[in-house]
């Protein structure tokens, strides 16, 4: 069996992960995932009892108990860099024995459930809605540096959607990932939308947004729009839950990804006030996750 060499997992003096700073036994198997450090207290304040805090740069934790259920949140920061760093640490946590270094025989499957927010790319796609990612468009590439991708990829959308979109061969290749089936069951209803999340790996450039620099394919989110794959249409773009599908369908673990949308690229309009749907999504999350 082989062992995980130092310089490629890193293990703090105190016994934990080396970025997010926690221990092994200090997390739940029921994780929320939020991108803003500031959202753990407010997720955390749902809690009936906190058992720990922890931060260290944007990688803030807290673990408690909902519903008499414990729980994990874990604020990663933005971007897929971040969550190959998070979903990879939080795997160790559970899956490597940290004496040995070496990989269990019994493997612990996770549960994520992202939280965010997003912005539409559909006209009939209203800001203040709750929408559920039932695929992930990667347009940020991170997948394609593990082995195995294409086994956990939908890999006729990838080719319809590069297709359709005479994807430039200058941008990394996109890649397409189901979410976990058990956590959809878990968290749709009727307050929820299912549609497809792209993952883009800026904020301005690679979601079409125009400041001082011109785009390299002016016409990229009129194309999005139209783009069909069977039922599928692409609803919105925001830039973790990608790389949260991709590596855990590859490491084992359910995923999926609920964002409020807070923006219509579309139709120009924006959310008055976000934060209260974000708090009621929290509540709706947590009730769902915990059942």
């Amino acid at each position: 069996m082989r062992k995980i060499e130092a310089s490629e997992l890193i293990i703090n003096p105190d016994g934990s992960v080396f970025h997010l700073h926690l221990k092994p036994e200090e997390i739940a198997n029921n994780i929320i995932l939020v991108g803003d450090p500031g959202r753990v207290d407010v997720v955390s304040s749902y809690f009936d009892s906190i058992e720990l805090k922890r931060s260290n740069r944007e990688f803030v934790s807290c673990t408690g108990t909902f519903n008499g259920k414990r729980i994990t949140v874990v604020a990663t920061g933005i971007g897929t860099d971040n969550i190959d760093i998070v979903v990879n640490e939080l795997d160790a946590l559970v899956n490597i024995d940290f004496d040995t270094r070496t990989v269990k025989e019994e493997l612990t499957s996770l549960n994520f459930v992202r939280i965010g927010t997003s912005g539409s790319l559909q006209k009939d796609l209203p800001v203040d809605t709750w929408l559920l990612s039932e695929k992930a468009i990667g347009f940020d590439g991170l997948l394609n540096f593990y082995a195995n991708r294409d086994k956990v990829c939908d890999l006729n959308f990838e080719s319809d959607f590069k297709e359709s979109l005479e994807w430039n061969p200058q941008l990394t290749a996109p890649y397409v990932v189901n979410a976990s089936s058990t956590l959809l069951k878990k968290l749709e209803g009727d307050k929820v939308v299912n549609g497809v999340t792209i993952s883009a790996p800026g904020f301005y450039g690679p979601q079409g947004r125009v400041l001082r620099l011109d785009l390299a394919d002016a016409e990229i989110n009129d194309k999005i729009n139209a783009f069909r794959h069977k039922d599928y249409r692409v609803t919105n773009y925001e830039m973790e839950c990608s790389a949260i599908y991709g590596l855990s369908a590859l490491l084992g673990h359910n995923c999926a990804t609920v964002c409020a949308i807070i923006a219509n690229r579309l139709a120009g309009t924006a959310s008055k006030d976000y934060k209260p749907v974000i708090k009621d999504l929290i509540v709706y999350v947590l009730t769902n996750l915990t059942k």
